[in-house]
């Protein structure tokens, strides 16, 4: 039996490939996604005592008895000077699997990662939600990293964050910031919330936003003074609104609407595109920033008239994922076709190509 798979090592040469996303199982070969893309490594195929060995080498120690006990597990790991990494483990067919997500020690500027500079606006605020949405793999946790990171170096709040696991690390520069993890520090995000309105706060960042608990302490905390970043896994504005809505029973919807039409002050849908020639990939972004119309849109459930505002919306750095797809295009970055396969309207980016909308969009973009 092969027991000779070093699990540090492995990531030490994922992370000098680039690689976003290690994934290892019983009966198969380790595998890396590298630009979106799934990569098999020739190496000998991974046996049940290889992938135990690197549970045993990655696991926290607080959670090593829990592996009897659970079927999934979450938890970071770090190879000092080299990169933190998110960790899950799970069961496939009752073998054991690691999925490992890469996180870079950098933290990068909004420009730097490509993004509308525009949704640095969000940064100032004093209050409200913020909500970061998109597919897992998006780089949500990689924007709001940046967006805090920005908020850390030039303004002197205080930020907590509350996530599972604790991804990027912050040092404090103007801001001090103060970092709590899921089972460690808090046993819950509504709990974790909870406390930390109690702890002088300015800002809050909610690491995921899975159920109604957790979004009802959010808002309670945007609307008595906080700022609030939080992430969903929805694919825009619309859906993230009917999301948050539909958390509630029918009887209590129209009071959450209300209440979040109040305090929600943007949201940012993002997906990964990869680019011409598989040597990387760019954000596309759809920005939704929250003015009297779009709150009274959501507050009367008018949620597909949110859409016409963000197109027409450049006005107010509002950007469709649609023209920031088109810009790619433009750009020279993707094809057509990548275009489409990644826009929810297709209809309507095929119109731009044809030159329909040209009026419209020429204005927004990064």
């Amino acid at each position: 039996m092969d027991n000779n798979f070093d699990i540090v090592m492995f990531l030490k040469r994922a992370v000098s490939a680039g690689a976003s996303d290690v994934h290892l199982q019983a009966g198969e070969y380790p595998v890396v996604r590298i630009n979106g893309k799934i990569t098999k490594i020739n190496m000998p195929v991974l046996t049940e005592l290889d992938i135990e060995n690197a549970f045993e080498t990655l696991v926290p120690v607080y959670l090593k008895d829990k592996i009897k006990t659970v079927f999934d597990l979450d938890f970071a790991y770090e190879i000092t000077g080299q990169a933190r990494f998110r960790v899950n483990f799970s069961r496939q067919l009752g073998k054991g699997a690691l999925v490992i997500r890469t996180i870079p020690y950098n933290i990068k500027k909004i420009s730097e990662l490509m993004l509308p500079e525009s949704i640095e606006q969000f940064a100032a605020l004093n209050n409200g939600l913020v909500l970061v949405t998109g597919p897992t793999g998006a780089g949500k946790s990689t924007t709001i990293a940046s967006l805090i990171d920005y908020i850390n170096i030039n303004y002197p709040k205080h930020i907590v964050t509350i996530e599972d696991p604790v991804e990027f690390i912050f040092t404090n520069k103007k801001s001090i910031v103060s970092q709590r993890q899921l089972l460690i520090d808090t046993p819950s995000f509504p709990d974790g919330i909870k406390y930390a309105l109690r702890q002088d706060p300015d800002v809050i960042f909610v690491g995921e936003i899975r159920d109604r608990t957790t979004i009802e302490a959010a808002l309670n905390a945007a609307e008595t003074g906080h700022l609030v970043f939080a992430t969903l896994h929805t694919n825009d504005a619309i859906q993230t609104v009917s999301r948050i809505v539909n958390m509630y029973e029918p009887t209590d919807r129209d009071f959450v609407r209300k209440q979040l039409a109040q305090v929600l002050r943007g949201t940012v849908s993002q997906k990964l595109i990869p680019i011409n020639n598989g040597t990387g990939r760019r954000p596309a972004c759809e920005v939704l920033v929250s003015t009297p119309p779009v709150m009274d849109f959501i507050e009367k459930n008018k949620l597909e008239e949110i859409y016409d505002l963000v197109r027409k919306g450049s006005y107010n750095s509002m950007i469709t994922m649609n023209s920031s797809l088109y810009r790619l295009y433009e750009q020279g970055l993707v094809t057509e076709d990548v275009a489409l396969e990644y826009s929810d309207n297709k209809v309507e980016l095929q119109q731009m190509f044809r030159g329909v909308y040209h009026g419209t969009f020429g204005s927004s973009g990064n």
